[in-house]
């Protein structure tokens, strides 16, 4: 495919197509995802749970990052590559900017970050120096020890209206997309319409501009073997996980993933 870019994305948004996000974290995954069509792959520091085995995705460092950021670029056939500043790396202006250039040189072409409206000086920091940024918003996982478990965020109608000005304040500062994880369907969709920004869900209901999920995760595979609700295993009835990529691409495009099971 045509290498996509944020002006793909933003296309993608304006004509009401879906986009299709995936974790990787190496090169193979990452060439089988090009190939299936996935637009957008994320180097998740969810590797910490998935790869690492780690109860959060706490322990991840920068290096970590870096790394499968690497591997990931060397399979990359023209996705987006996007990777998680990991816990910690971001807390100052200088930390989010030497460790953003590390992600880059690495082979991202976006970093994303944790956070509500407090992020937005590091936002139009960052874009400044030539270094896109999505914001990652709702249930963050490493906040998980303040918000006390992983928790549905937004249904309260407070912490919906914190929430939806949060968004609107990283667009007004620079970011160039959103990541919503497990907020109710009806604050995401309303949230979706108020930015002119790509809104990525992830627990957030078919409304947003786009899914991802954890590859792992829409593969049927875990350690604890529980899955979160807004999950579905795509290998079900397919021959090889390059068709389960494939079928969930098209779940996606097609807007039948996610459905009325997998939201809030």
């Amino acid at each position: 495919m045509p290498d996509v870019t944020l002006t793909t994305l933003n296309k993608l948004k304006r004509n009401g197509e879906k986009i299709v996000c995936l974790t990787a974290y190496d090169a193979t995954f990452a060439h089988m995802e090009c190939q299936a069509g996935v637009e957008v792959i994320l180097i998740g520091d969810s590797l910490g749970m998935v790869l690492q085995g780690h109860d959060s995705t706490l322990p991840v460092t920068i290096d970590d990052m870096a790394y499968h950021t690497q591997c990931v670029k060397r399979g990359n056939q023209g996705a987006l590559i996007m990777a998680d500043l990991s816990f910690m790396t971001y807390a100052t202006l200088e930390q989010a900017l030497a460790n953003s250039a590390r992600l880059m040189q690495a082979g991202a072409h976006m970093v994303k970050i944790e956070g509500g409206s407090w992020l937005a000086e590091s936002v139009t920091t960052l874009v400044r120096n030539g270094i896109p940024v999505c914001v990652h918003l709702g249930l963050t996982p490493q906040t998980v020890n303040v918000l006390g478990g992983y928790k549905v965020q937004g249904r309260e109608e407070a912490q919906a209206k914190a929430l939806l000005a949060d968004c609107k304040a990283l667009e007004a500062a620079g970011a160039s997309m959103l990541v919503l994880e497990c907020v109710p369907s009806s604050l995401a969709a309303e949230i979706t319409r108020s930015v002119g920004i790509p809104v990525i869900g992830i627990g957030a209901g078919s409304e947003t501009d786009g899914q991802v999920l954890v590859v792992h995760d829409m593969l049927g595979l875990s350690l604890s073997g529980r899955m979160p609700r807004f999950v579905k295993n795509f290998m079900t009835g397919q021959p090889d996980i390059q068709s389960a990529v494939r079928a969930y691409v098209e779940a996606v495009k097609a807007v039948e993933f996610p459905a009325a099971e997998h939201e809030f």
